[in-house]
Formats: C-alpha cells, structure tokens, sequence
C-alpha cells in the first residue's frame, strides 16, 4: 500500500491502496451506487483510538455474509487496514477532536464489457472523517427532540435492519418528515407492528419506573454504542432489557436516551412534543453516561459541550 503518513490532505484505502480521499473516485456503474448494493460500519476515536473496532468489523461482516459480498479480506486485514488509515491520518487530530473511522463494501462495477474498469470486484474504502462536534454540541445542553414520523421502519421479512447497508432511503424518507415539522429533530421509527425501531444511525432508550428498555434487536440495527450502554447497566446493577415499546411507553416513560456512534449517549428533551419531567440528563441517564465515560477513558460530553458557541 502506497501513502505519504504526513499527507497535507486526508487519506483513504481504496482497493488496495492508501491514496488522498480526492483519489477516491466510483465509477458510475458501481453497484453501490447503482442500487444501494453495499454494506458499511463505522466507530469513532477517543482519544484518537479506535472503538470497538474489532466489534464493528465483526458485525460489518455480518452484513456483508447477509448480502452475499466478499471483500477479498480476512476481518483481521480489515483491522489491520483501518488502524493503518487512522495512523496516517492521525495528525490532523487535535486534543479536541476525533474521528469517525469508516470501511465499506459495494459488489463492484456492473461491467459491459468494453470499458476497461480497473476494478470490476468488489469496490473497498476505508476512511476517517472528523467529528461533527460543534454541530452537534448543543444536544449536550438541550436534549434532543425526536419526531415521530408516518413512515413505518422497513419489515426485517423485507430487507432486515440488522444488516448495515448503502441502502437508507426507508429512514432517510422518514426523517425528512421529521425535520419537515422540526429541522432540528430526530426521527425515531415505528415498526409495522407499531412499536418503536430506531432513527438513522441511533437507538432508542426508555426509563420507567427505574428500569432501562430499549427496542427488541430483530427490528433495528443492535448498534455497538447500544451494546455498550446494555454492558454499562450489567456493570451498574440498573435493570436493562429489550421489550415491544410503543408510544404510550414513550408518553410515559421518566427519562429517554439516545445512542450512536457519535455522541455515544445523549439525553432527549421531548418527543412528539411531550417535554420529559425531569432536568437534563436524568438522574439514570447521567449513572450510565458516566460510566460509559469511564470505559472508554474520555469524558464525551464534556468533549461536546467544549465546541458550543
């Protein structure tokens, strides 16, 4: 793999090589593209090091057997190859960032015949990318607001959303009509059944009665920052167990999270305009964020709250 580790630019894997993200260029008939035929996974940095990494890649793969692509990697090759694009970018970070790291897999170019593509497999990026920190800073303060949106989560007998695919316009439709009705919002999905799924890219926590509930893992992707939490109660002695939870659930519960790769775990001001009773974080909440701060060694909210403005 080629590379110059002090690039002035960011760098990528692509196909076999590190190279600057500019170089990084799909062709037009890649499935990925074409169709939404390809799978992804990311984490994050603390400190500039990678979580979980190891776990992400497992469950990447899980997606990837789903869909049927081989990446032509061994899972280890692609640890190898991730902390390798984290090492070579690792001095654009500052004390007071971090960065998502990311790998993805399309089942390549739907070749004619006669266009003379490099690649015509499978189609493989690994990359970083800086945090939305200052963007996302002020949900530390004030709580995220989940809309509830009309448009039901995909069926798992339809496309299951325990697979981490390209394929997000089912979520990406939904939360357009959230932010239709607040630009700020976050999108939590109902199921078919009329449950509670997720939003893109996070889970959903409820507290009643001091009891953790989250979504049952058949019907939303089981998200690694959602398994960490889970761990975090284990650890705690606070009861936490997946359920069907709907949104009288939600009307009553005492407090509610939010997990995801970024904000790790992020308390909710209001959903579908029903404000939370209590300041925020709520008292559970605060136990386990704290505790998740703990085991990864970095104070996340604080990191947050630093980049308000």
């Amino acid at each position: 793999m080629s590379g110059n580790p002090q690039s002035n630019s960011r760098v990528a894997y692509f196909n076999g090589r590190i190279v600057p993200e500019r170089e990084v260029v799909i062709p037009f008939r890649d499935r990925g593209f074409k169709y939404g035929d390809a799978a992804f996974d990311m984490t994050r940095t603390f400190r500039g090091r990678a979580f979980k990494l190891k776990e992400h890649i497992d469950r990447f793969y899980r997606s990837l057997k789903y869909l049927r692509i081989d990446p032509g990697l061994s899972p280890q090759e692609m640890v190898d190859i991730s902390e390798e694009v984290l090492a070579r970018n690792a001095h654009f970070l500052t004390p007071d960032s971090d960065f998502w790291v990311g790998q993805r897999v399309s089942r390549g170019v739907d070749a004619v015949g006669d266009e003379g593509w490099d690649e015509t497999g499978p189609t493989v990026i690994v990359e970083c990318i800086p945090l939305p920190l200052a963007r996302r800073a002020r949900l530390f303060r004030d709580g995220i607001d989940i809309v509830v949106p009309p448009i039901r989560r995909t069926a798992p007998e339809a496309l299951s959303p325990r697979a981490k695919t390209h394929n997000y316009l089912n979520l990406i439709q939904a939360d357009l009509q959230a932010k239709a009705q607040d630009p700020e919002a976050w999108s939590v999905l109902l199921d078919h059944n009329g449950h509670l799924s997720e939003g893109i890219g996070s889970n959903i926590f409820l507290v009643q009665g001091g009891e953790v509930l989250t979504p049952r893992s058949e019907f939303v992707l089981p998200g690694i920052s959602r398994e960490t939490v889970i761990e975090r109660c284990a650890e705690l002695g606070i009861p936490c167990r997946e359920a069907d939870l709907d949104l009288y659930d939600a009307g009553i519960a005492d407090e509610i999270f939010m997990t995801s790769t970024s904000p790790c775990i992020c308390p909710v001001r209001s959903i579908g305009g029903r404000t939370l009773p209590v300041p925020l974080p709520g008292p559970i909440t605060k136990q386990i964020s704290d505790a998740y701060a703990r085991f990864v060694d970095c104070d996340f909210v604080a990191q947050y709250l630093k980049h308000l403005v």
